[in-house]
């Protein structure tokens, strides 16, 4: 019976001594995305257009928005990472062939991103850490640009009283993160971090409704941030 009593004090003990052990802390700071992009081909699009087979793909642009993180730390060396951001935007363009660097169209994204996260506590105020994750990415705000609805009457595909619209679909994928958090005081400190993540999406462009052309792309971005740290 006092085996048992003792178990049952040791396990309390341990539980209500966690939260003690565990911190908070909110990162603010510059968050940059880089597509290192790949895609299916635009057939339709270089079929119409008399391009060779596989010659286009898509080229998805670059943006720097606001990044704010989340930080739970269950002990010394292990944690969570929320990462967020405001709206990302970026041009979508095509890549190869006659038309390299058509404006296909925009759209804006939110990619947060869950991190398990393991420290290396041994070098004190210098702490780097690595982490591996999921993403969730859910695109909005897609539109056609002007160049491409004037390519499209040209090659006699739409016409100027069709309506020509772009959508992507969300995606989860796998992410992986290395970085560091040097604390400059008790509370403040620099963070940084960069993490490759797996987007991949598939696109749409419509006629009235109707899908003329799909592709697949593989956003794929490196992500990094710079920025400072409190703990709460």
């Amino acid at each position: 019976m006092k085996t048992k009593l003792s178990i049952v004090a040791l396990t309390l003990s341990t539980l209500f001594a966690a939260p003690a052990m565990a911190d908070f802390s909110v990162n603010i700071g510059a968050i940059h995305v880089k597509p290192d992009e790949s895609s299916t081909n635009l057939n339709v699009i270089e079929s119409v257009a008399g391009l060779p087979n596989g010659s286009t793909q898509v080229a998805v642009g670059n943006d720097t928005q606001l990044g704010l993180t989340f930080d739970y730390r269950f002990n010394q060396n292990f944690g969570l990472q929320l990462i967020a951001a405001t709206p990302f935007s970026h041009d979508l363009k095509v890549k190869g062939s006659a038309i390299d660097g058509l404006n296909i169209g925009k759209t804006k994204h939110l990619p947060p991103t869950l991190m398990a996260q393991y420290h290396f506590t041994q070098h004190h105020a210098f702490q780097p850490f690595v982490g591996v994750g999921v993403n969730y990415t859910t695109f909005f705000s897609e539109r056609v640009n002007p160049e491409l609805e004037g390519a499209l009457i040209a090659l006699e595909v739409t016409t100027a009283a069709d309506n020509v619209t772009l959508s992507l679909s969300e995606s989860w994928g796998l992410a992986l993160q290395a970085g560091f958090n040097y604390q400059l005081t008790e509370r403040m400190g620099i963070h940084f971090m960069v993490s490759k993540m797996a987007i991949d999406t598939t696109g749409k462009v419509k006629v009235n409704g109707t899908t003329v052309q799909s592709v697949n792309v593989d956003i794929d971005p490196v992500v990094a941030m710079l920025g400072f740290r409190w703990k709460i």
